[in-house]
């Protein structure tokens, strides 16, 4: 292990004491805080030759996974399994009932580490639970997953904790509907895995009730993950496609729009800037996961993967990208064009972005990473949703807030142009007029034509809602408000929305 140079140290100290002495912070939150902090102090993995400067200039970012990863990121335990067999390490036998099914998943859910040491993926919760729904009246069952709800909010203290409902109807995924209408908390962030052919009309209407009440669940487009990561896959966290017993060991991401200007031009970015970074962003993510399996001993130890709920056939890595739209837009300007030719206003911008995930999806599916066995030993394309510091930056592939295109469809056809790149997922979000709440059956014909044009992940929501989605994950106004006023919060997402808020103007979306 190399030394760590003076300043780094000191730095590290001061963070430490800053965490130790916050009055905004819980007990909880201080205790990650610090682990993180802890494991920012190693210096144990070999770094390729340029990433200290693409790191120094915000462009490629770890998203403080730290400098010796002691677990894969985001981990997508196999449920049905848990169900099946029960756990040893646990001692939990399989479930016979409603309230040993429950029982049984708050338990397990405190021993799913991730990046964020809560859970990221809870499971496909209306299909895992609906024999034991079904034994029950209705209004035994509403009260036992009221509580199982309210448990998951005060004690998951984030909102990348994921439940996925769908594609067919269930009495399970009926009442929880119902409860998420009736509690408006922020956790668990949650998807419909939704297809037309499958998922009934009234039901998706039911599902967008709830959307458009809490934001959640968002719309995935169930047919298209299927066709690239198989029936067994998850939405975990913000948005992210991932194997059923398995998941992500890292998600490294470039910030295109930063990368950009480090190029003269799009011929200088193409020939020079944009191979030099995303080689080096590959090199990074293999030298991350090849600590996790080869040096870490999670695999070796974790009861997880020694009972089978993951396998490392199941892994893959998630490459990820931000700010196309800046990034389009600087080289534009750079090649000489008006700001009238710019990106999702411009057929040549657009064309563009277009040539520059090409590019790079070219590069990734060439690129041998070793320990990906989940995607046939490639990182996975994913566009990420942003975090509370990327000032100027938008999110994934999205057209930046205040330069929305005037009509609906034309923004969703521009999003449909991108959203195949990213099988680990990739999304936009819609607030609309809070008269939607009248007519779900409108929203539903156009995500509907959406999926069919090829967009991926969607969400409409109440412009005026407390729970909001922020960039994939969701927080409270009231919560922002409350923390902005300097006061605690109990979830770490809040934290994150606030930055958001204040930075990247998530407020200010253009309602429809």
């Amino acid at each position: 292990m190399k030394p760590l140079d003076s300043k780094t140290v000191e730095n590290t100290r001061e963070r430490i004491l800053d965490t130790i002495t916050s009055v905004t912070l819980t007990h909880e939150q201080k205790v990650s805080n610090l682990s993180g902090l802890a494991v920012s102090l190693m210096d144990v993995l070999d770094l390729p030759e340029h990433y200290l400067y693409y790191k120094d200039k915000g462009i490629i970012c770890d998203l403080n996974e730290g400098n010796a990863p002691l677990r894969p990121r985001y981990i997508v335990p196999d449920y049905d399994l848990l169900f099946e067999k029960g756990c040893a390490f646990l001692k939990l036998s399989p479930p016979t009932d409603l309230q040993e099914a429950l029982n049984t998943l708050l338990i397990f859910y405190k021993h799913v580490p991730s990046v964020t040491n809560f859970p990221v993926y809870i499971g496909n919760l209306d299909t895992l639970l609906e024999p034991f729904v079904l034994k029950e009246s209705y209004e035994s069952a509403k009260k036992q997953l009221r509580l199982f709800l309210i448990h998951l909010d005060r004690t998951i203290t984030d909102a990348f904790c994921h439940a996925n409902l769908g594609p067919q109807a269930s009495v399970t995924g009926q009442i929880i509907l119902e409860l998420e209408r009736e509690l408006q908390d922020a956790v668990p962030n949650m998807s419909i895995k939704y297809d037309p052919a499958v998922t009934p009309d009234d039901y998706a209407e039911e599902a967008i009730k709830t959307m458009l009440a809490v934001s959640k669940p968002a719309f995935a487009n169930h047919p298209m993950f299927v066709s690239e990561l198989g029936e067994r896959y998850g939405i975990a966290s913000c948005y992210n496609g991932l194997l059923i017993g398995g998941g992500a060991y890292t998600l490294v991401r470039v910030l295109l729009g930063r990368l950009a200007q480090t190029a003269t031009d799009s011929k200088d970015f193409f020939e020079r800037v944009l191979p030099d970074c995303i080689e080096t962003m590959a090199s990074l993510m293999d030298e991350r996961i090849k600590f996790i399996v080869e040096d870490s001993n999670f695999f070796e130890t974790n009861f997880l993967a020694q009972e089978g709920f993951i396998r490392k056939d199941n892994f893959s890595a998630m490459f990820g990208i931000v700010g196309l739209a800046e990034c389009v837009n600087d080289l534009m300007l750079k090649d000489g064009y008006t700001h009238a030719d710019r990106y999702g206003h411009s057929e040549i911008a657009d064309n563009l972005g277009i040539k520059i995930m090409d590019t790079i999806d070219a590069f990734n599916s060439t690129h041998h990473s070793e320990y990906c066995y989940g995607s046939g030993q490639h990182h996975l394309l994913h566009g990420q949703v942003g975090i509370e510091t990327d000032s100027g930056q938008s999110p994934t592939v999205r057209i930046p807030i205040h330069d929305e295109p005037a009509e609906l469809s034309d923004h969703l056809l521009h999003a449909a142009k991108f959203h195949h790149y990213f099988p680990s997922g990739t999304g936009d979000i819609f607030p609309v007029e809070s008269t939607a709440l009248k007519n779900p059956s409108f929203i539903l014909d156009i995500i509907k034509g959406a999926f069919a044009s090829g967009c991926r992940y969607l969400t409409f929501e109440d412009s005026n809602a407390d729970v909001i989605r922020v960039t994939g994950y969701l927080a409270k106004r009231s919560e922002l408000e409350k923390l902005d006023g300097g006061d605690a919060v109990l979830q770490n997402t809040t934290y994150f929305g606030l930055g958001a808020a204040k930075e990247s103007k998530i407020l200010e979306r253009k309602p429809r």
